[in-house]
């Protein structure tokens, strides 16, 4: 049976809609003369910040408008100038976005009550992580572990953050975890570990809408956009695709019971 689940943070467990991380995008490209889309911004979501920045910077469209600006392609410079940049201005913003999502502390109880340890990877820093956990542990939230890029070689979508967890939790092997997350190296991330990957699709950057945006959508809409995001998380790979953390345990069982029929991730 699973052991462990390895949650990712904005968009997940806090965060609804992701929200924090695909502003301040904006806003960076922003102070520099290039206007991005928010399709752009979350395109890359999931990955380390500054090779999020660097992912922006490489599309096709986003370089040319650099060009118009700067009067020359985008280079690793710019990356750590922006990096630097972005680096207070998502700190400084990070309480106005560490809302735990509705169920997500009833689902995580759930899991601890069957036995299941609860680890976490995120792209963000350890400084940013300082201010989130203690906003999470504030409304009841609170994982075993923590893992971040700079306590590993390569970030998502590598695995190592997932190992790292695994071996902080003594938890093996992979196929006895599952990763859940919001975005598409999220799933990557799980299934280059080589455990089950759960995406979560109507929370999180997929669907990219905060609770009250999603309230005064039409349903219709609603339902084809979430569409969507289901078609998106399982086409890269997602074992299962649920609409929020709240819906976890009832994704455990399933994995549980493929699990008692000797399938492995």
């Amino acid at each position: 049976m699973l052991k462990a689940v390895i949650l990712d943070w904005a968009g997940t467990a806090v965060d609804y809609g992701s929200c924090a991380p695909a502003a301040v995008f904006l806003d960076v490209m922003f102070r520099h003369g290039v206007e991005i889309t928010m399709e752009q911004a979350r395109q890359p979501m999931g990955l380390p910040k500054k090779d999020h920045l660097q992912a922006i910077l490489q599309m096709e469209s986003v370089a040319e408008r650099w060009q118009q600006v700067h009067g020359r392609q985008p280079n690793d410079a710019d990356v750590e100038s922006l990096y630097a940049e972005f680096i207070p201005l998502q700190t400084a913003c990070l309480k106005d976005y560490a809302d735990v999502i509705p169920g997500v502390i009833e689902a995580v109880a759930a899991c601890r009550q069957l036995g299941m340890k609860i680890g976490s990877t995120t792209g963000y820093t350890a400084e940013m992580m300082e201010i989130l956990t203690a906003e999470a542990h504030r409304q009841g939230y609170e994982t075993d572990c923590v893992i971040v890029p700079s306590q590993v070689s390569v970030g998502r979508p590598a695995p190592f953050m997932c190992w790292q967890a695994l071996a902080r939790l003594n938890v093996y092997p992979p196929s006895a975890a599952v990763k859940v997350g919001d975005t598409i190296v999220d799933i990557e991330e799980g299934l280059n570990a080589g455990m089950w990957a759960v995406g979560v699709a109507k929370t999180g950057n997929e669907l990219g809408l905060s609770e009250r945006e999603i309230l005064a959508l039409p349903a219709g809409e609603l339902q084809s956009r979430l569409e969507q995001a289901y078609l998106r998380l399982s086409n890269a790979g997602a074992h299962l695709v649920i609409d929020s953390v709240a819906d976890l345990p009832h994704a455990i069982a399933e994995i549980n019971q493929r699990l008692s029929r000797g399938e492995k991730p």
